[in-house]
């Protein structure tokens, strides 16, 4: 690899590390209430460029804006980098594309939630909607921004081919399917807090609970099967290539770790500390799932040729 392409990477990996940073905060914006910390504005802040004397709330949601104006920038600048080190036609390009057009989508539903009022205390199914949309699309950004990184450096072809096998695409439908679920449920341990374990499970179960409440009761399920799914995927793929041993170890890793505080998080009543990280290993399993995928992809691919 030459200095040029493994400082493309470099940059590539950390872009995306920052994204996930930004996203965390954006979570932490939803689990504090600070999402109307702006008022009913955007892209200004309270009507204004810089708030003056601002409060905590708003403290919280413009830090969020500055970062993720931020992250545009550097996604931006990645896929111009991208244009200039690779090629017309290779993947690299493409990826990098994917990575602006995803990250402007999430900047207009950024602003869609606050300008429909869809922050704070809003319960109504729109938002439930609008946050699911979100976090596919906040996967697909990093999916993108994964592909970015690991098509700079790994062994593979420029162009063509398929990004992930049938088996991967289905894992990756898989976790998203259980990120959505978890986002609806983080939504509702906000909105409809429990004082207690035997409280939220009374909620849960009543015949007159909101729709947020009666969601969240099906998350630890759907995560179960999933990551049950993702598991048995990536052991079988793990033997095939010593270049899908570190992933295949990953993705079961994070499973486990995941399960373990998604239990963890039920049992003390998802303080905000642990959703954090429980969205973090969320993130992290969502790309250690596309390095897999895409490696298998690859190494199928090559063998055919």
């Amino acid at each position: 690899m030459s200095a040029s392409s493994s400082r493309f990477r470099r940059f590539a990996w950390c872009t995306l590390a920052y994204t996930v940073a930004v996203i965390l905060w954006g979570a932490y914006v939803r689990a504090t209430g600070s999402g109307a910390g702006c008022g009913a504005h955007w892209p200004t802040c309270n009507g204004v460029v810089v708030p003056q004397a601002p409060s905590v709330q708003t403290l919280i949601e413009f830090t969020h804006r500055l970062t993720s104006g931020v992250s545009l920038l550097l996604v931006v600048a990645l896929a111009w980098w991208a244009r200039r080190a690779f090629p017309r036609g290779h993947r690299v390009r493409g990826a990098a594309l994917g990575s602006v057009g995803f990250i402007l989508v999430e900047a207009l539903i950024g602003a869609g939630l606050v300008l429909f009022g869809l922050v704070a205390d809003d319960a109504s199914g729109a938002r439930a909607v609008v946050l699911a949309v979100h976090l596919a699309n906040t996967f697909l950004l990093l999916g993108c921004l994964t592909l970015t990184a690991a098509w700079a450096d790994h062994r593979a072809p420029t162009r063509g081919g398929r990004i992930v096998t049938a088996a991967g695409a289905a894992a990756l439908a898989a976790c998203l399917v259980a990120g959505v679920s978890g986002a609806v449920a983080a939504l509702g341990d906000t909105i409809f807090p429990a004082g207690s374990l035997a409280e939220g499970l009374a909620q849960d179960r009543a015949p007159t609970a909101h729709l947020l409440v009666r969601l969240r009761l099906h998350h630890p399920w759907i995560a179960l099967v999933a990551g049950l799914g993702l598991v048995a995927w990536a052991q079988r793929a793990r033997p095939l290539h010593d270049d899908l041993a570190r992933p295949a170890v990953a993705v079961t890793a994070l499973v486990a770790t995941q399960l373990a505080v998604g239990a963890t998080n039920v049992l003390l009543l998802a303080p905000v500390w642990l959703q954090l990280v429980h969205l973090l290993l969320a993130d992290a399993l969502w790309i250690a799932l596309v390095v897999l995928g895409t490696r298998l992809a690859d190494l199928r691919a090559m063998a055919r040729g």
